[in-house]
């Protein structure tokens, strides 16, 4: 069967999941795609709640599962790590090279080798980003084959917080029957999904807003040269505007639907209605677009901050672009232009990597999610023989009759069930048991 990679973007507000597979080009299509809204589980990027991360994860991948092949199903999965604690590292190898000699393939390896045995204090290296080469103290693209005396590495690392690997490795693992095929970087694999080499050649700066948090990717001379995170997103615009005496779901749907990151002078004639249970009542928009202007300068205050501690907007030649649900705040580009004084550009996944779904590679929902999925390279779906039929798979039968364990949904199932997509913790047998029995031995 074909290549068929499943990642997981562990999102503050939302888990998404996507499947897709791998031509012989290496271009991909998208076979199934899904949404499960979390419960403050994952807060600015990290797990603080391991159980529950562990159902949304169930339900998720139970959501993704019913839209595969018959007789299909997800065994590996890919996840995204983030979160307010993710920062970049310098760090240098380097080595003496015999006089009269040059430096070989086995040398750069050596390095990188030599690179992933650092082991910093307090923080975990998720990620290599970028490397430099130097033979002299001369930066060298192709150093193979160089004769020089000593040759250097200058790697560009991405750490955060030692806990944030184990907690995404104890969710996956705790759910039976699946296998964490790896753990990537998320703002490394967006950047290089949105991001062409020319932009990263030019200079460009990719800010992705999300609901708990906002990460700057600065890119110049086609590497990486920062990555930070600013522990501010969405999230708390919505919460700010409940000040207004909304209930959070309301303020969420006001911010989306009315809410601009300026406040324009035709706000403070329009009012909002509310339905509200008992009486409905009216805001002005133009109090509802102060408050997400107060909170919206303030991010944008900080990602200014972060860029000009890095780079002279002047060398940004490719512009600012622009990310993250959060993102599509109405007059949020212009806000962005007019502080930094160069032109934005929203996120797209490069064309030339996915096709067939033209619709989602701007929809900043899915583009994480597809961006880990091309990062990914073990299958991750694997294929039960003799399932002719998907009802058959999902209805696998439970030894004391739970209902819940049949993976069907009775329009009463939270997203704390057990049930994974009919392979679910059997109570009386194994899975391997359950597969025995219905097909039998084949010695």
């Amino acid at each position: 069967m074909a290549d068929n990679i499943v990642a997981i973007d562990l999102g503050t507000s939302r888990l998404t999941g996507i499947v897709g597979e791998k031509n012989a080009s290496g271009k991909f299509s998208i076979v199934a795609r899904e949404t499960v809204e979390t419960d403050g589980c994952i807060n600015r990027g990290m797990i603080v709640n391991s159980n529950n991360t562990t159902k949304h994860i169930e339900e998720l991948l139970k959501k993704l599962d019913r839209r595969l092949k018959s007789g299909d199903f997800i065994k590996k999965i890919y996840t995204g790590v983030g979160g307010q604690s993710l920062r970049t590292i310098d760090h240098i190898e380097a080595m003496d090279i015999p006089e009269g000699t040059t430096v070989t393939e086995g040398d750069i390896t050596f390095l990188k080798e030599q690179c992933e045995k650092y082991k910093p204090e307090l923080v975990d290296v998720l990620g290599i980003a970028s490397v430099v080469y130097f033979v002299d103290g001369r930066k060298d693209t192709n150093p193979a084959g160089a004769l020089c005396k000593r040759f250097e590495a200058h790697y560009k690392l991405v750490a955060g917080r030692a806990m944030i690997r184990n907690a995404i490795k104890n969710s996956i693992d705790a759910i039976s029957e699946k296998e964490l095929a790896g753990i990537i970087v998320s703002p490394l694999a967006l950047a290089d999904a949105v991001l062409s080499p020319k932009d990263k050649e030019l200079g460009c700066a990719l800010i992705d807003f999300g609901a708990g948090v906002t990460s700057v990717s600065v890119y110049k001379d086609g590497d990486l040269q920062h990555l930070c995170v600013i522990p501010l997103g969405g999230k708390m615009i919505t919460r700010d505007l409940t000040t207004l005496q909304l209930t959070e779901a309301d303020a969420e749907r006001l911010k989306k639907e009315k809410g601009c990151a300026v406040v324009r002078k035709e706000d403070e004639n329009e009012q909002i209605k509310i339905e509200m249970e008992g009486a409905d009542r009216e805001i002005k928009l133009s109090d509802l677009n102060m408050i997400i202007e107060g909170r919206v300068k303030e991010i944008v205050e900080n990602v200014y901050a972060r860029i000009c501690d890095v780079i002279d907007f002047r060398q940004l030649g490719a512009g600012i672009v622009l990310a993250g649900c959060a993102s599509e705040l109405k007059y949020l580009p212009k806000l962005i232009e007019d502080k930094c004084n160069v032109k934005t550009r929203p996120a797209v996944i490069q064309s030339n990597l996915v096709q067939g779904v033209d619709d989602i590679l701007g929809d900043p929902l899915y583009m994480t999610a597809i961006s880990l999925m091309l990062k990914g390279t073990e299958p991750c779906v694997t294929h039960l023989p003799g399932t002719d039929q998907k009802s058959d798979y999902f209805a696998a039968p439970d030894s004391d009759n739970d209902d819940s364990s049949t993976g069907k949904d009775d329009g009463n199932s939270q997203g704390g069930s057990t049930t994974k997509m009919g392979r679910g913790r059997k109570k009386g047998k194994d899975f391997a048991q359950w597969v025995k029995d219905i097909f039998g031995n084949e010695d």
